[in-house]
């Protein structure tokens, strides 16, 4: 993370208005204030009336962003039999059974950034929950990382597919891109993913429930995002 007190982040600061920005106007902004030599993430962040704790008002999905999201992420497929094949030939970097349950249970091994599984290697990989589940790594039905059809999910991950979920405190992050993006592509990703979003509201939700949203590069001020409009989706 950037340090608050740094030069470069406070002048980047300094240039954002203390009101909320159009999704348009606010990705402009964080791609002209970038400071970082590198090429940042540029997230979204929507905090949402909801209280997690509850199951009935968890939020979560998956959509794949229409123009990737600037950087291949590495999938392992944990499978059996010819999937195993079918997962390398989809493109997978890892691909194996039981022995990769035990690679990441005796080596605390993170060398990925997906995860997917069959439905027969889940009594196994439930055992992988410590070094998996805090990092979002998890399998999982419902985002589509449990399936017999490996290769749609290698396929799908590869092109830029997202997994959102809310956090304890009712916030979700989500990268929609690269800062170098063309503005276009990143506006088009992010209405992706806040659609995906709104779509997801549980009906346990009451009230607002979209309270605030921001978008920021990786090392960046946040740019607060107007949500009267998100809101007006939900009515």
């Amino acid at each position: 993370m950037a340090k608050k007190s740094g030069k470069k982040y406070q002048a980047a600061a300094a240039q954002v208005e203390d009101r909320e920005y159009p999704l348009a106007d606010a990705i402009a902004l964080a791609q002209k204030i970038r400071f970082a030599k590198f090429d940042e993430a540029l997230e979204v962040h929507l905090r949402l009336g909801v209280d997690p704790r509850h199951a009935d008002q968890m939020v979560r999905g998956t959509v794949v962003m229409p123009h990737g999201l600037g950087k291949t992420k590495r999938v392992l497929v944990i499978a059996s039999g010819d999937k195993v094949k079918e997962a390398l030939e989809a493109g997978a970097e890892f691909a194996g059974g039981e022995e990769m349950v035990t690679k990441i249970q005796s080596e605390n091994w993170i060398d990925y950034d997906a995860v997917v599984a069959t439905p027969d290697m889940m009594r196994s990989v439930g055992k992988l929950g410590k070094v998996l589940g805090p990092r979002g790594l998890m399998p999982n039905p419902k985002t589509g990382t449990v399936t017999q059809d490996v290769v749609a999910a290698v396929n799908e991950i590869k092109a830029g597919k997202v997994e959102f979920r809310v956090d304890k405190t009712g916030i979700i992050h989500a990268s929609v891109g690269r800062v170098s993006f063309e503005h276009d592509k990143l506006l088009d990703n992010a209405n992706t993913l806040i659609g995906a979003v709104l779509r997801a509201k549980p009906a346990a939700a009451k009230g607002k429930y979209v309270k605030s949203a921001a978008v920021a590069t990786s090392m960046g001020p946040g740019v607060m995002l107007e949500v009267t409009a998100f809101n007006a989706k939900q009515a």
